[in-house]
């Protein structure tokens, strides 16, 4: 291999490395929230809505649950915040590229680890914009690094979906942030450290990142970070400080011309956008109800008892750890095709969406066995549900935007993906009056909430059902094209 080709190859894997080191790090940590809210319980925060009452025997007791809704309301904002601010992150990573959006996602990113640090049960309501700052910060450092899978052409599903695994794998931060509290480590120690981490996200986004984006298809001998020369394209004169060619001007992933792309209204308009924002959403205001309830919801299936509830929370963070091992079988799904010959007249995005079918068919029937063992009054079974929990939510992420590279002109990606995060935030909102439903009219009992979510649950097989007939429409019109042809 040439010396400059060498040194593109472990430029990229660096890249790669990195990259999934940030997303499995730092980025989703935000979504590790149960573990965060058995810390902050123990440090006394929002410890005043606690009020003592008098059971039916006479004793009293310790009612927290208006603390518990206070902390799934700081949740519920933080994960609003997370999808509905990738629409204008969207346009704000299309239009001036990497470099300025990853700088302002480590900006909000940093922000928010010290407004936790310095927040204190006196100051408990720093954890409302600090959480929210996490969120957002950590929604931008995975956006701006899922562009990275361009670089490996056919593996370019795969390499999204892992980052998204990564991203669901960070949430066990709080569980090492936990683990550490409970040996000595401050609360403030430990998020002044990830305060501290921002220097390296800065100098990945100088050296290991492009200014503007990755391109797909990539152009031969591509370069970008501290290596890229300046464009060079075809009648146009070779960079003087770089052998190589570089695309880094060009939009993200922008295909080469061969045909009219569709406007980004038109996209809005598809049935695919439409029954895809449905698959999303329902199966995401089920995972986000369930996060933000775990502790009460452990509270009262184990009568309180403190290490149990710690047990299962540990439980639930380790198996988020996972995420990042589930997610590239999402990927291998639907890069299953590649290495295979297409049918007979089968463009290349018609292949994709073909693959993309039973990634949709199986993440929605993920979902509905996690909802149906979440409405379980069982303890033990509990361990099935996180499991089942982590898988669901890794192919649910990392299916998101591989469908979107796929089905829409990747000239769109920021934006579409972007607004299909905010419109889903949307949705996500109905996850607090649930909560507070559960707590008031039914009596802290979730079951008849989490049979209507369950319910609501299967219209996500709508998506996939609608991609496999738009696929066989397509096929059977090549078939009477061929036999057109030949009759003649």
């Amino acid at each position: 291999m040439p010396e400059p080709e060498s040194k593109l190859s472990v430029q990229r894997g660096l890249t790669f490395i990195t990259g999934l080191v940030e997303c499995l790090c730092f980025a989703g940590a935000v979504f590790g929230w149960a573990s965060l809210v058995f810390v902050l319980k123990e440090e006394g925060y929002f410890i005043s809505m606690c009020v003592n009452t008098t059971t039916v025997n006479g004793t009293q007791s310790l009612d927290c649950s208006a603390q518990d809704e206070q902390f799934s309301l700081v949740f519920t904002i933080a994960s609003f915040l997370n999808n509905f601010l990738t629409l204008p992150n969207g346009f704000l990573f299309d239009r001036f590229g990497t470099t300025v959006a990853r700088l302002f996602g480590i900006f909000l990113y940093t922000m928010g680890t010290l407004m936790v640090s310095f927040s204190t049960a006196a100051l408990d309501y720093l954890l409302f914009p600090a959480l929210s700052l996490l969120a957002v910060g950590g929604i931008l450092i995975l956006m701006t690094n899922m562009q990275v899978g361009n670089l490996f052409g056919s593996r370019r599903s795969t390499i999204i979906t892992l980052y998204n695994g990564a991203f669901d794998s960070s949430s066990a931060l709080f569980l090492i942030i936990k683990l550490l509290h409970e040996v000595g480590i401050s609360l403030r120690g430990s998020f002044l450290f990830l305060s501290a981490c921002s220097i390296v996200h800065v100098l990945r986004t100088v050296f290991l990142l492009p200014r503007k984006f990755i391109p797909y298809p990539l152009p031969d001998h591509y370069t970008y970070g501290m290596n890229c020369g300046k464009s060079e394209t075809a009648g146009t004169e070779v960079a003087t400080n770089s052998p190589h060619k570089t695309a880094e001007e060009t939009p993200l992933t922008k295909d080469a011309p061969v045909k009219q792309e569709r406007s980004f209204r038109e996209c809005l308009m598809s049935r695919f956008f439409v029954w895809h924002l449905l698959w999303l959403s329902v199966m995401q205001l089920r995972h986000y109800l369930f996060i933000g309830t775990l502790n009460p919801m452990l509270q009262r299936l184990t009568a309180g008892e403190s290490s149990l509830v710690s047990q299962y929370t540990n439980a639930f963070a380790v198996t988020q750890l996972c995420g990042v091992l589930c997610a590239p079988w999402n990927g291998l799904i639907m890069d299953r095709h590649k290495s295979r010959p297409r049918a007979a007249g089968e463009t290349e995005q018609e292949a994709d969406l073909r693959a993309s079918v039973l990634s949709l068919f199986l993440t929605a029937l993920q979902c509905v066995l996690f909802s149906v063992c979440a409405s379980s009054p069982s303890l033990p079974l509990q361990y099935l549900t996180f499991v089942l929990q982590v898988l669901n939510r890794s192919f649910l992420y990392g299916g998101n935007a591989a469908f979107l590279s796929v089905a829409f002109p990747s000239c769109h990606f920021g934006k579409l993906y972007g607004l299909v995060m905010a419109l889903s935030a949307v949705f996500s909102l109905l996850q607090y009056p649930c909560f507070a439903l559960v707590k008031g009219a039914l009596h802290g009992d979730p079951l008849y909430v989490n049979i209507g979510l369950t319910l609501l649950s299967l219209l996500a097989f709508i998506h996939p059902l609608s991609v496999y007939l738009h696929c066989r429409r397509l096929a059977s019109q090549r078939s009477k094209s061929r036999d057109t042809t030949t009759s003649s």
